[in-house]
């Protein structure tokens, strides 16, 4: 199937932040809150302690130390919070993500839950009951389908369970990372039919052309960017012409920094932040896959474009 494009909507621009790393392997964190007040100020949503933030490689006193971070930094604006359970004790994952959707919201913030090893044996049914379960104690969350190339947790629901996900009331929207757009399109045109303010995030960030077809977006890539990415979004609002040039560069630099090893993004994204003055350091953190420096001349070469692209703003 395909999707028709749906011209001049305004885009619901969400960005994972990237958690920067100072040379000794430390995190970064003024780095960090700078980078969350740069994305607010840039007309996007923040969220944390996603996997651009290496939710999957902090400690629980980090994972609450960016929650602290974040609270004080939105000073009650609305971000999102990654929910992650993968590695807690106990045989029952509801009661950690209740735990984790408590810290969460305590801070400020509305969780979007992380799969986990243990929700890969489960039926259909028994995945739909679980966020049920969480969403009775939450008055907004979101979902996250989370595809095997970011991490090993992760699935690919079938239509069935993503229709019984977007039937909750309190679930308002769900991040889809399959990086495929037929499995995109296939849940747009489910959630036009059954729940039309159900909002879809493309994590695709293959494709990032999917807000042209109805979804919004949660994804790493505007983390290099949020500030074209929010230029890029108001070129599609008023339907100007300059929203494609734009749209194309931004992909280039998609398509260069995931390629594989996908998760070696989060060093390029350090790389390119790094290049615009925003980071003091462009390590990753030291148990992620990196990227050569012969990848810096590129991301320059892309950064030169985007600067003369907005010149014309």
């Amino acid at each position: 199937m395909t999707y028709s494009i749906i011209p001049s909507r305004r885009i619901d621009g969400n960005s994972a932040i990237l958690l920067p790393f100072h040379e000794d392997g430390s995190p970064d964190f003024d780095g960090f809150t700078a980078h969350v007040e740069r994305t607010f100020a840039a007309g996007l949503t923040p969220a944390v302690n996603m996997d651009t933030g290496y939710a999957n490689l902090l400690t629980d006193d980090e994972r609450e130390h960016i929650l602290q971070l974040s609270q004080s930094v939105a000073a009650g604006r609305n971000f999102i919070a990654g929910a992650f359970i993968e590695g807690q004790a106990g045989d029952d994952p509801a009661a950690n993500y209740l735990r984790e959707t408590e810290q969460i919201q305590k801070y400020g913030g509305t969780p979007i839950l992380f799969q986990c090893t243990a929700m890969q044996g489960m039926t259909s049914a028994e995945i739909v009951a679980l966020y049920q379960r969480v969403a009775a104690q939450s008055d907004r969350l979101l979902a996250f389908e989370l595809g095997k190339m970011f991490a090993p947790f992760g699935q690919i629901y079938d239509l069935e369970t993503v229709q019984g996900i977007m039937e909750i009331p309190q679930i308002t929207g769900m991040k889809h990372s399959s990086l495929k757009r037929q499995l995109e399109w296939e849940r747009l045109a489910l959630r036009d039919q059954i729940r039309p303010d159900f909002k879809l995030y493309t994590g695709n960030d293959l494709a990032i052309d999917m807000v042209m077809y109805g979804s919004d977006y949660l994804l790493g890539l505007s983390t290099f960017a949020p500030d074209y990415f929010a230029l890029r979004d108001e070129y599609w609002r008023t339907a100007d012409p300059r929203f494609y040039e734009l749209n194309d560069v931004l992909q280039y630099l998609g398509q260069f920094a995931f390629r594989p090893p996908v998760s070696a993004y989060k060093h390029s994204a350090a790389q390119f932040l790094h290049l615009r003055g925003w980071v003091a350091c462009n390590e990753p953190h030291p148990r992620a896959p990196r990227r050569p420096e012969s990848d810096l001349p590129i991301l320059q070469s892309i950064l030169d474009q985007l600067s003369e692209l907005s010149t014309f703003h």
